[in-house]
């Protein structure tokens, strides 16, 4: 088979490397792709959201199956394009994207299929939204209508704060058109989680649990990120949660969205709040997350492709898939500044002393330079083990780290530290 994998960051590279291990490859594409995805798959140089481009190179390569990373690529319709040709293409439609495309329609949507979720109220204009303000109770979250590559949420915890996140979202624009709406909720207490399953339209397979850290600093302190690091499974999530998040959220949104004319093909990434009342959704991604994918998929036994292709084909049912009993950590190494202002084109050093085979290397912001792997983003790369048990698989985690090396690298020292210092305390064992 000929495979393309759109993307370019350590979800593609995840999702490159567990394709590069199925027999039924002949050959890989990644565009853009990266310094790390160059080294198992011919890179091309496309951006993610140029659909007639990426059309035009799937016709002529003759590609069988190609997987969507990022969601700039699906709200785009890369796939209704695709199959439009008859091209066999894993993702959600532009119409189902916007699950994760706007926040409004994800929350009118949750309203609709009574899926619980935090109170919200929407505003279009940024003084009406002011006025509201000044008699509600804080904490309380503000986000971007439209997509902001995760960095448009604001958890605010009085009105001063909250009055600068309408300034930046509405007036300002830092987002841009995202920011034309926004949505107004009530702030959720407990532990949040990531619950992602695979949907071909009717049936749907969920992938094992992970933890992210999405605030830049240890102890969960600064701004959100695309994600500093993440952890799988989650201990929070027992036999008993992961059944009322499954029947609560999961099969109502597969269910909502095929009885609405929208059937969800693709990766549903549900974030969940768990509070005292249960499983609650906060938003839905319609992508595998980043870096969710890069502790998953090092988990999964078994051929990655067949699961693609069982999705494109309606036939999730029919399929089994194994899983590993190894936990995983994933340690997000990032340039000094992230998510704010940071320099690129520093050479990195030390990944020829990673040796471990239960130590992977995902690329995120890489490109080589004149032979030379340099930084080429906020996110660099994340390093993910597997132990037998969280703890080791932090420590190896954190050991493969300590190897690496370049001008102003950042990360976040508290990855799966937490949990294994506190006793879970929501759900039953």
């Amino acid at each position: 088979m000929n495979i393309l994998v759109i993307g370019s960051g350590g979800r593609e590279h995840a999702l490159c490397w567990k394709i590069k291990q199925s027999p039924q490859v002949k050959r890989l594409y990644c565009a853009p792709g990266n310094g790390g995805i160059a080294q198992i798959a011919e890179c091309v140089d496309i951006k993610v959201d140029d659909v007639p481009l990426l059309l035009q190179f799937a016709l002529r390569k003759q590609i069988d199956l190609t997987i969507v990373g990022p969601e700039a690529s699906l709200v785009a319709g890369v796939v209704d394009a695709f199959a439009a040709k008859g091209l066999k293409i894993f993702g959600p439609s532009k119409a189902a994207s916007a699950l994760e495309g706007s926040k409004v329609f994800a929350k009118e949507f949750m309203h609709r299929r009574n899926i619980p979720t935090a109170v919200y109220k929407v505003f279009d204009d940024a003084p009406k939204a002011l006025v509201f303000l000044e008699k509600a109770q804080f904490p309380l979250v503000i986000k971007a209508d439209g997509i902001a590559a995760g960095k448009g949420v604001y958890v605010c915890a009085d009105l001063k704060e909250a009055k600068l996140a309408i300034d930046e979202i509405m007036v300002q624009k830092i987002f841009g058109a995202a920011g034309d709406r926004i949505v107004i909720e009530e702030c959720l207490q407990g532990p949040e989680v990531s619950v992602l399953a695979v949907c071909d339209g009717r049936h749907f397979l969920v992938l094992p649990t992970a933890q992210d850290y999405k605030r830049i600093f240890d102890d969960d302190l600064g701004p959100n990120t695309g994600g500093m690091g993440t952890f799988s499974p989650s201990p929070l999530v027992t036999a008993e949660v992961l059944d009322q998040i499954i029947t609560r959220v999961i099969e109502p949104t597969i269910r909502g969205m095929y009885q609405e004319g929208n059937p969800f093909k693709g990766v549903l990434f549900a974030g969940l709040m768990l509070t005292s009342d249960g499983p609650k959704a906060l938003e839905f991604n319609v992508r595998f997350g980043d870096p969710e994918t890069q502790c998953i998929l090092p988990r999964l036994n078994g051929d990655i492709v067949d699961i693609f292709q069982a999705a494109c084909d309606g036939e999730l049912n029919a399929i089994e898939v194994k899983w590993d009993e190894y936990s995983c950590v994933c340690v997000v190494i990032a340039s000094g500044g992230y998510p704010g202002k940071y320099q690129n084109g520093f050479p990195i050093n030390g990944l020829d002393k990673i040796k471990d085979e239960e130590t992977v290397v995902f690329h995120a912001g890489t490109k080589n330079d004149g032979g030379v792997l340099v930084t080429n983003g906020g996110r660099v790369m994340g390093i993910a083990a597997l132990g037998e048990g969280l703890e080791a698989a932090r420590t190896k985690a954190y050991n493969g780290v300590s190897k690496l090396s370049f001008d102003h690298m950042f990360f976040r020292r508290d990855i799966a530290s937490k949990i294994l210092k506190e006793k879970p305390a929501y759900g039953h064992n």
